[in-house]
């Protein structure tokens, strides 16, 4: 049985009035000592959405590095009468994330492809090791749709760092539908290099025959891509969002995934938990999800990952589903339990959706939705570093 206390925060200080005790393991949803606006540092803003556009939202930022002290960060800007769609845009710094260029378009509602138009959502970057190439994965929806439930695979590269931007066609072996979140994972298998994309789909939203699974597709060349395989789950839970690193034991991978009911996929969990699952085989077989005591979920995007001194990352909201507004991290070392929790960001707003890519051993670039109102959410893209070598 867990018994949680409700946290609040006053006066810019964030203290901590309870914790969670499940099966044996102490854990405590926010940090227990003020901290400001949290640990992550030299936070700045990339973009801020124009309340005159045609545009209501601005969200979910991905994070690439061009070369030293060069970024491109990926982001989508949702259309007004959408769920969750609109256009791809990027934004480039030269200087380490100091200052930020006006936003560049990737992918463009208003441009027809072929004799049909759609919408973005959901980018994924990702620069292959050791090229000159960045691309972007998303996901498309005919413009017609209302929402992105029903969206295909869809991609751009750049060959300039980020300034302009050619949309490629796909190869898909993987015929249903689908959506992004997570970014691409490069494994070896027999010498070769092999990319696996997790990815998950929710056509149950519109189709009672539908259904809600997490799934990973596979590529030898960024080009065709084709299902690896599925994650088993318990059948009351919604697992989706998944990020993918490397597990604990040599050649394991791991995928954390937000939850959800199943059947409700706006109610939380009642355990309010993260799922996971793992992998010995590239991605192909994965063992049934499970709950992972220490780490909090409430239908809300986290990140994991691992870092080059082989210690893992969670990032998550805290509070009731839908909320959004701490984001908080937790840290394990290898061999160890998960640490207390630390406040990743909040400034009397609203945060969600984090992207973490490491630049050097322990410290992270760091990029998330934002705004500047308790009020109102996704209205600012903002950037930071999490250094945690020290």
């Amino acid at each position: 049985m867990e018994k949680i206390l409700e946290m609040k925060r006053s006066n810019g200080a964030c203290m901590m009035v309870a914790c969670a005790l499940f099966f044996g393991v102490i854990f405590t949803a926010q940090p227990s000592m003020p901290q400001g606006t949290g640990d992550v540092k030299d936070v700045v803003t990339i973009d801020v959405l124009d309340p005159n556009s045609v545009f209501k939202q601005i969200w979910q930022p991905y994070i690439a590095v061009w070369k030293n002290n060069y970024y491109v960060v990926a982001y989508g800007l949702k259309l007004n009468g959408k769920a969750d769609m609109g256009d791809i845009v990027c934004s480039i710094s030269k200087d380490g994330g100091k200052n930020w260029s006006a936003k560049v378009m990737i992918l463009d509602h208003r441009l027809p492809n072929g004799t049909r138009r759609y919408a973005y959502a959901n980018p994924v970057l990702f620069r292959p090791e050791g090229q000159d190439i960045i691309w972007c994965f998303a996901m498309r929806c005919p413009l017609n749709y209302s929402d992105s439930e029903d969206s295909e695979l869809c991609a751009a590269y750049s060959c300039d760092g980020g300034w302009s931007w050619q949309q490629v066609e796909l190869k898909m072996g993987f015929h249903s539908p689908l959506i992004t979140n997570a970014g691409v994972v490069a494994v070896k298998e027999n010498g070769l290099t092999k990319y696996l994309l997790p990815v998950h789909r929710n056509t149950k939203r519109h189709d009672p025959k539908g259904d809600r699974e997490q799934f990973v597709l596979q590529s030898s060349n960024l080009i065709s891509w084709e299902l690896a395989g599925y994650i088993p789950r318990p059948p009351e839970v919604w697992i989706h969002e998944g990020n993918i690193a490397e597990g604990e034991k040599p050649g394991e991978l791991k995928i954390v995934m937000r939850t959800a009911q199943y059947e409700h996929d706006r109610k939380a969990l009642d355990s309010r938990r993260a799922y996971s699952s793992v992998s010995a085989d590239n991605g192909k077989t994965w063992s049934m999800a499970v709950m992972e005591p220490a780490l909090y979920n409430t239908a809300a995007k986290g990140f994991f990952g691992k870092d080059a001194t082989g210690r893992h990352i969670y990032v998550y909201n805290d509070g009731d589903r839908g909320v959004r507004k701490g984001l908080y991290y937790v840290t394990k070392e290898p061999g160890k339990s998960w640490s207390e929790a630390g406040l990743f960001y909040w400034d009397n707003n609203h945060n969600s959706y984090p992207t973490l890519l490491e630049t050097t051993a322990g410290v992270w670039l760091c990029v998330w939705d934002s705004s500047n109102d308790p009020e109102k959410k996704r209205t600012a893209i903002r950037f930071g570093l999490l250094d945690l070598s020290k």
